[in-house]
């Protein structure tokens, strides 16, 4: 099947008139605010910044090679407008990212380095990037990658980009891997308590089922099982499930946070990277949703900073504030003084004059 190309001449125009405000910030020591579709902007400290660069405008598929499984698009692209070009070749982003809203763009899902319910069974979305195109801190617009994955050597800026909140350069263009749809998407529910959960998950590792999306919530645990219709319906009969059930709008309310859970705005929301095995935390209980196996916990709570903080460092975690606000803290704490002099170095590389997000990452980047 051909490649869809985008429109040439209005790309370029876009990445030439971003190009501009980047020279022009530059030129007169303007720091800048880069946003895409704004979906993401509770998510991270405030940026210090007077002007701002809207990339939203900077849009379109560039190349789509389905028998390939490779995709490369402006950074703009609605992530919605790329689930639905891939669903035409029955094909999908395998780290499935966030949707806050519709008009969240592909480029805020690179920067911010946010991954969705697949992630822990297909790869983060680091490990979806195959090349970018970036407008660095001298106004140069330069490529890194490729539509393979490539060993580089020097700093790898393709990956230096996931996550970077846009610290490091403005993101033009992104190729990504993408993969084949299953036939079949069956969701398993069963109950367990919070501390059993843990547990079972741990179980599943050993069982050898197809999982591609995992959640405890008040409860009960969910299964998102993936492959063909037969497989899966073979499997339902031998383990005495009975029918298989897709429940598609449950993984998309935990995709884009539209389940309940996520609905408790006048509470903040903590998000816990730990170890996956590490038992269940009584003081989190039922204000808490489990992903990844048991790595990912989302709590809900009011509990105070530093009892938060050291759950997951029990744990072998660390804990960030996702949304909300808490006097005095910050989404991501500053490093240790020799990371974050790493950081600090790596930012004068590619970003000499320190014009891009200043603040969103760590205070003083």
């Amino acid at each position: 099947m051909p490649s869809i190309p985008s429109t040439p001449g209005v790309i370029k125009a876009s990445e030439l008139a971003l190009q501009e405000q980047v020279k022009s910030s530059l030129a007169d020591k303007t720091p800048l605010a880069i946003q895409g579709g704004n979906s993401k902007a509770f998510y991270g400290n405030p940026v210090n910044a007077e002007r701002l660069l809207d990339v939203s405008s900077h849009s379109g598929i560039v190349e789509y090679a389905p028998c390939e499984l490779c995709l490369t698009v402006c950074a703009g692209t609605r992530i919605v407008d790329i689930d639905a070009a891939l669903a035409e070749n029955q094909q999908m982003l395998p780290f499935e990212p966030p949707v806050y809203n519709e008009n969240a763009t592909i480029g805020g899902a690179i920067a911010a380095g946010l991954s969705g319910p697949r992630r822990a069974y297909s790869g983060s979305v680091r490990d979806a990037v195959l090349g970018v195109k970036i407008i660095n801190g001298k106004g140069e617009i330069i490529s890194f990658g490729g539509q393979v994955m490539k060993n580089v050597a020097g700093y790898d800026v393709t990956r230096l980009m996931t996550g970077s909140f846009g610290t490091l350069g403005v993101i033009l263009e992104v190729s990504l891997k993408v993969l084949p749809k299953p036939a079949l998407e069956a969701t398993l529910i069963q109950p367990f308590s919070h501390e059993d959960s843990i547990q079972h998950f741990t179980s599943l590792r050993k069982t050898g089922l197809p999982i591609s999306a995992s959640c405890y919530y008040d409860n009960q645990v969910y299964l998102r099982l993936s492959g063909s219709e037969a497989y899966i319906s073979d499997l339902y009969k031998k383990k005495g499930w009975g029918t298989p059930s897709e429940n598609n709008n449950f993984w998309q309310s935990i995709r884009n946070h539209t389940h309940d859970f996520f609905q408790q705005t006048n509470k903040p929301l903590w998000r816990l990277s730990v170890a996956s095995v590490s038992p269940a935390s009584a003081q989190l209980g039922a204000d808490s949703l489990i992903e990844w196996g048991g790595s990912l916990r989302w709590a809900a709570k009011n509990t105070p900073t530093n009892i938060v903080k050291s759950i997951a460092e029990k744990k072998s975690g660390h804990a960030v504030l996702f949304r909300g606000n808490i006097p005095e803290v910050q989404t991501f704490p500053k490093p240790e003084p020799a990371l974050f002099m790493l950081h600090q170095k790596l930012k004068r590389k590619l970003d000499p004059q320190g014009i891009f997000n200043p603040d969103r990452l760590y205070l003083g980047l």
